[in-house]
């Protein structure tokens, strides 16, 4: 009975097809495989980087054969789990933790051969260095081990990648477990990996280089630092143990390591600022940044959605309606803060939903950067463009009310239905929790819907403008 469904669906949300046993996870190979940049027969799916590390000791172990590992977690485990091979036993695998150029690793592979050659790369997208698969196709013992956990904040999902030629992942998947990569695991890492969520990842990623960055300067300072690769700072602080106890404190989650302290880096600074505050130092002055962020998936769309009132790039749109995105990008600049809006949508259909549901995620990231609006100016007021006149009226209430006065006659700009405007900025009204009430006049259309944008733009700059610490309201509350 182990290939039937069960006899009823489960009880869970989204849970359609999970009455079925995961297929072997064609789609998510490919995925991975574009990607990391190497063919999709390159590719298997695997449940994290540990995984592909018990597949090699599994593999060396039915072999009678011995495996090469760094004397810690999680091989010495994992070596446990099987009889120790027969004194003297031929190496069958060897596995390197540190991330080296791919020349250095392929001078390694010719050395070690016929012995397989592991690379573990879990770490590899916090790290500039080359990808070691770039040379999987001219080293049959190599594999390359790769992790969503950090990287794509998939830890709990346990999803990771085993790359290596053909012939190599048969071997390893002769070892491999029916039904190895739960389907929720699967789909989890194909949303994760969707085009929509690329740049936003690249943006996550690239805050996490610059913010240990920062933290090894600072904690430089006071004690002996080691960066390392991934979003972890090794430490040597007086007495680890006290530090551990002042991070708790704080909220901070930090690891012994002998004398050394593993501490976390965050993608968010005030995260942090709470580390060297712990620390007794002196995090950024000024208040934490006001950020938000909208995941939004329906049949039609995928959507990644982030904002960042408080700095005023990047400012990155891509929705495949290029007036549209145009037309945000120009909200983003006369707003003055960051925007980062992906979306993959039905364009084949029509841009309706892509430019609707790109509104709502603006909107659901606007109201969580805002957060209880304290501080805040609330209200923005205009703007001319050439023979055009836009006014816009916002008020940051909480109380989504849109207003819409004004008719174009050209129905398309490009690809961008004129008629979508006011939906537009409805859906934003609506998901933000705003009042914005809009009038245009003129004679061009794209004047006029430029001119709207715009207006938006400067009126939402003056709303969200900080002005102070108390909440703008007589009731004490938005």
């Amino acid at each position: 009975m182990k290939n039937l469904p069960a006899p009823f669906p489960p009880l869970v949300a989204g849970g359609d097809g999970l009455d079925r046993y995961p297929d072997q996870t064609p789609d998510l190979a490919v995925r991975m495989a574009q990607v990391y940049g190497v063919a999709a027969d390159s590719v298997l799916p695997v449940r994290g980087l540990t995984h592909g590390l018990e597949l090699v000791v599994r593999l060396a172990a039915r072999d009678g054969q011995a495996v090469e590992a760094p004397d810690a977690e999680p091989f010495r485990t994992l070596a446990s789990l099987y009889a120790a091979p027969p004194a003297g036993a031929p190496v069958a695998a060897v596995i390197l933790r540190a991330l080296g150029s791919p020349e250095a690793v392929a001078e390694m592979a010719e050395r070690v051969a016929p012995a397989l050659l592991v690379v573990d790369e879990g770490l590899a997208e916090f790290a500039d260095a080359a990808s070691a698969a770039t040379v999987i196709s001219a080293h049959a013992n190599l594999i390359v081990l790769r992790s969503l956990s950090l990287a794509y904040g998939l830890a709990g999902a346990r999803v990771g990648a085993a790359l290596a030629q053909p012939q190599t992942l048969a071997r390893l998947a002769a070892v491999l477990e029916p039904y190895a990569l739960p389907e929720v695991s699967a789909r989890l890492a194909l949303q994760a990996l969707d085009p929509s969520r690329m740049m936003e990842s690249g943006e996550r990623l690239a805050a996490v280089r610059r913010e240990r960055e920062r933290l090894v300067k600072a904690l430089g300072r006071e004690m002996p630092v080691e960066p390392g690769f991934g979003p972890v700072i090794m430490a040597r602080p007086g007495d680890p143990e006290a530090t551990i106890t002042a991070l708790a404190r704080l909220g901070v989650a930090a690891e012994s390591a002998g004398e050394r302290v593993r501490l976390p880096v965050s993608a968010k600074a005030e995260v942090n600022d709470r580390l060297l505050a712990a620390l007794g130092l002196a995090p950024a002055a000024g208040r934490p940044h006001r950020t938000g962020q909208a995941v939004r998936d329906t049949k039609e769309t995928r959507i990644v959605c982030a904002v960042d009132l408080d700095a005023t790039g990047p400012v990155s749109i891509v929705t495949g309606v290029g007036f549209f995105d145009h037309m945000l990008e120009q909200v983003a600049t006369h707003g003055g803060f960051s925007l980062r809006l992906a979306c993959e949508g039905d364009l084949h259909t029509d841009p309706h939903h892509t430019i609707e549901d790109s509104a709502i995620a603006l909107g659901q990231a606007l109201k969580q950067a805002l957060g209880d609006r304290k501080g805040i100016a609330r209200y923005g007021f205009v703007l001319p463009m050439d023979e055009a006149n836009a006014s816009v009226s916002i008020d940051l209430s909480g109380r989504p009310y849109p207003v819409f006065e004004g008719a174009f006659s050209t129905p398309f700009i490009g690809d961008y239905r004129t008629d979508l405007t006011a939906h537009v900025f409805r859906s934003i009204a609506e998901a933000m929790g705003a009042a914005i009430h809009i009038s245009v006049t003129g004679v061009d259309d794209h004047h006029k819907t430029e001119a709207v944008y715009k207006a938006f733009g400067r009126a939402l700059r003056q709303a969200i403008r900080i002005e102070g610490d108390a909440v703008p309201s007589t009731k004490g509350v938005l």
